[in-house]
């Protein structure tokens, strides 16, 4: 092992201290005790619509021993945040204070918003003074009277959330954090996210990404401090980290106030959690659940993050995300016999009512699994009755979505180890198209949780800087103290903190030597809760 990899198994390795890690799938809830980078335990219970019972069950599931003397911390990738952009319930009323100055007013806050969606977070927007250009000069100066207006008026709207973003501000975040004290100063009963804090250049999709962030604001807090509740109730004293889109954790508080950072944890988990399994950093991973399919490409064990926009609910986004092509094809998918395919309806968590071999009358692709010997799920025998060219067409139809997902997620031609990960996993056949191997670790079902547990604390930046007027080395020193400074801030010990991954981009089209510099670090658990 070597690189990421090999730091999770250090980090794993002391027997004495256990881990417990949970995910929170579409359709199931899974749920580890490991001890060092050994599985103890391992559970797989339905996904509830409360999302929190499930949890709890999950967790009920590895502690039926009553082991909990010698756990560490909690990790946790949850449905929550997604759930509730999704169906746009419990959303808090949302405002974007943009600084911009006169710049930027073509398209407004919101502009590329589905109307639902809109429509649930209020959509309130507001131009205000300030901003700055890509070289850190401002466009306006800050207004603290404009600010106080908007303010008032948000209030009367009913506004419980503010997200600010100013023109530039990963470059020099001043006017948002002026924004940020006054707000909170002034009016301690908003939500107030800050834009630089999150997303990366780009204007409309940073702002998004932090409106989506403090729409989510109420939700996130009650989702803490459910769970914290619930590991109580079990007898849990110990802190809960949850998942970030980028495979590495935060703590709970740090959720609280960024969760829109956890809504891609957990094809994520699944990845981290393949790489660790089968003791590989560089390969494809798929990852089929009950629900859907996620195909994805591990980098020095990590997902390889997206380098373009990725739309969350519909709406343009840009922070940090893996890169992954998901396709609506799991155990759960129904298999329709007029015209013959596979989903995209599924029977979710319901399989264990509606699937032929738990007794119901739904054709499902683990029905087909069952049928082909590829399983041995439920009763067996219900499946045998299944016509024999169904079973062979829709097991065909899975492979080959699953194909085309793979050569679409590679960059070259070549092929590359496949890990197969996920409940299921057994729909697929052991040689796929532009596989050089494919790959069926022991625990591959419960990939996702593994992931959760073995995972460490990350934190990431983003920046533009003018080498003209600071020097390259003295740019990079400068990003690189922030990652380490914002992965101690989601939980990290500070001095395990290190720097695992560097980017420079050259922005040959602006003025000044621009230069994009992004900076990866990651270390372990602090064990703040």
């Amino acid at each position: 092992m070597s690189g990421a990899v090999a730091r999770a198994a250090r980090l794993t390795e002391d027997t004495d201290a256990m881990r417990v890690g949970v995910d929170v799938g579409g359709t199931n809830t899974d749920a580890v005790l490991m001890a060092g980078h050994r599985v103890v335990r391992k559970t797989k219970t339905a996904t509830t619509p409360d999302v929190t019972s499930g949890i709890v069950r999950a967790l009920e599931g590895v502690l039926a021993e009553g082991r909990k003397s010698g756990i560490q911390a909690v990790m946790l990738g949850t449905t929550h945040f997604t759930n509730a952009l999704l169906e746009g319930r419990g959303l808090a009323r949302t405002a974007v204070f943009r600084l911009c100055g006169p710049s930027t007013r073509l398209l407004p806050p919101f502009c590329d918003w589905p109307d639902g969606l809109r429509a649930a977070v209020g959509g309130h927007d507001y131009l205000l003074p300030g901003g700055h250009e890509f070289d850190g000069r401002e466009i306006s100066a800050f207004d603290n009277a404009a600010l106080r207006d908007a303010a008032r008026e948000a209030l009367t709207k009913g506004v419980e959330a503010v997200a600010l973003c100013g023109v530039f501000s990963p470059v020099n975040p001043a006017h948002e954090s002026q924004a940020a004290d006054l707000l909170r100063q002034e009016w301690p009963e908003l939500s107030v996210t800050l834009s630089s804090e999150i997303g990366r250049i780009g204007l409309l999709e940073r702002e998004n990404a932090a409106a989506l962030n403090a729409a989510l604001s109420r939700i996130a807090d009650r989702a803490v401090e459910a769970i914290r509740t619930a590991l109580a109730d079990l007898g849990l004293a110990v802190p809960v980290f949850f998942s970030q889109n980028d495979g590495t954790l935060m703590d709970a508080a740090y959720a609280a106030r960024y969760p829109v950072l956890a809504m891609s944890s957990g094809p994520t988990n699944s990845m981290r959690g393949a790489a660790f399994l089968a003791g590989i950093e560089n390969a494809v991973v798929v990852d089929v659940g009950g629900t859907s399919t996620d195909v994805g490409i591990l980098v020095q064990g990590f997902p390889r993050a997206a380098s373009t926009a990725v739309k969350l609910a519909e709406v343009r986004t840009n922070f940090r995300m893996p890169d992954l092509i998901s396709i609506a094809l799991g155990g759960g998918s129904i298999m329709r016999r007029d015209p013959p395919a596979v989903g995209p309806s599924s029977v979710g968590a319901r399989i264990t009512e509606e699937a032929i071999v738990f007794g119901g009358e739904t054709v499902t692709a683990t029905d087909l699994a069952v049928a082909a010997g590829r399983a041995e799920i439920g009763d067996p025998a219900r499946a045998r009755s299944l016509d024999c060219e169904l079973v062979e067409r829709g097991l065909a139809e899975v492979q080959r979505r699953v194909e085309e997902a793979v050569d679409r997620v590679k960059l070259t031609a070549d092929p590359l180890p496949l890990v197969l990960v996920g409940g299921g996993s057994v729909l697929l056949a052991d040689r796929l198209a532009g596989a050089s191997e494919v790959l069926r670790p022991e625990h591959a079902e419960v990939a996702n949780a593994i992931g959760a547990a073995i995972a460490q604390v990350g934190g990431e930046v983003e920046k533009v800087y003018s080498l003209e007027q600071v020097g390259r080395l003295d740019a990079l020193a400068a990003a690189k103290q922030e990652a380490v400074a914002r992965a101690v801030e989601a939980g990290a010990q500070p001095d395990s903190v290190e720097v695992v991954e560097v980017e420079e981009v050259p922005l040959t089209y602006l003025p000044g030597n621009a230069t994009r510099i992004r900076v990866k670090a990651v270390g372990e658990l602090g064990g703040r809760a």
